[in-house]
């Protein structure tokens, strides 16, 4: 589906119809998709997928940051036609991003990813701890 916004100007027309584009609007195409994903977790690892069909390795950028990933690319658009050629025009072209917080912490250096028939795989292993430690005080 294409997402587009726009912005009215201050003075609105009110005679402008539902269904047809009103000449005194500015229209802007959204900036940046937002990928869908999955997250969840195993006793080792937290697991995020997202579905990236259309895009290869050297199109997309994986960060981590604290307990943050970011997931950022370009899509580009193969095949054109002019729009008045179209039945449907439903896929998302340009530029997409997301950001995970992350709800455990992780070992970063661990960290895998694979891109294999469009399906994005990072797979994050939780550093493990043995609970909580008791600190002993010392008398001065």
């Amino acid at each position: 589906m294409t997402n587009i916004s726009w912005q009215a100007p201050v003075e609105v027309d009110a005679r402008i119809s539902l269904g047809s584009k009103p000449q005194n609007f500015e229209w802007y195409p959204e900036e940046e998709g937002q990928l869908a994903v999955d997250v969840y977790q195993t006793d080792q690892e937290l697991i995020i997928i997202s579905t990236i069909a259309g895009v290869g390795p050297d199109d997309i950028e994986i960060t981590l940051n604290n307990d943050l990933v970011t997931i950022r690319g370009q899509r580009q658009k193969g095949d054109t036609a002019p729009k008045e050629d179209y039945f449907y025009q439903e896929c998302y072209w340009g530029s997409f991003s997301r950001s995970i917080v992350l709800p455990v912490e992780i070992n970063p250096g661990e960290a895998s990813v694979s891109l294999k028939y469009g399906l994005l795989k990072i797979v994050l292993p939780k550093i493990m701890s043995n609970g909580p430690v008791r600190l002993d005080i010392k008398e001065e």
